[in-house]
């Protein structure tokens, strides 16, 4: 049986700069394709599925390890569109805690990583499975109606995982304006900004 092949768009070594782990040092797998199509998203060159170069789950584990990293962001595009189960094992065997950003939009993958941070949208229904098993809750707000929408998301996650309304980048100050606002008055949210951009990390 062959080996899985991974379509990897970019890799590096950087900080989180979003949710929970903001600051955390962490080396980002960034896999091809995403159909889910957010207005906002600042990568989406990494949309197509096809035309990247692939790799195996060995020779992902063999760029993380020629760094100090301990902790594993795997991210695209959608990264759920691949079957996740072998990258995970191997990084999870190699001693590494994994990070799995996903808007929901697939399956949650067999193996489950250390973390789910779970970032579902409105435009393409997550599965269920997410409410149960996500470790974080991260909403893009891009119009004030998301407020509303968030708070939907929220009532179905388990009560006690963090939980981060993100302003839309492209329209920081509105929507930041009414996240403030917002949080204040629902303290049960934290906020949440994209540390990366302001201090032009990877």
């Amino acid at each position: 049986m062959s080996e899985m092949r991974y379509p990897l768009v970019e890799s590096f070594y950087t900080l989180q700069g979003e949710g929970f782990w903001a600051g955390q040092p962490a080396y980002f797998l960034r896999l091809g394709g995403c159909d889910v199509g957010c207005s906002w998203c600042d990568t989406q060159h990494s949309w197509p599925l096809q035309g990247w170069p692939l790799y195996t789950a060995q020779e992902l584990l063999s760029c993380v390890a020629a760094t100090p990293a301990r902790h594993v962001v795997i991210t695209g595009g959608e990264p759920t569109l691949h079957p996740l189960g072998e990258l995970i094992q191997t990084l999870q065997a190699a001693g590494y805690f994994v990070q799995l950003e996903t808007s929901g939009a697939y399956p949650l993958p067999e193996l489950c990583p250390d973390w789910v941070t779970f970032s579902p949208k409105r435009f393409k229904p997550p599965e269920p499975l997410y409410y149960e098993r996500a470790n974080e809750l991260k909403v893009v707000i891009h119009a004030p109606s998301d407020l509303k929408w968030a708070e939907e998301q929220r009532k179905r996650c388990r009560p006690s995982i963090p939980a981060f309304l993100q302003p839309d980048f492209y329209r920081q100050d509105q929507a930041l304006e009414w996240i403030l606002e917002h949080i204040k008055a629902h303290p049960w949210w934290r906020l949440s900004l994209q540390w990366h951009r302001y201090l032009n990390l990877p």
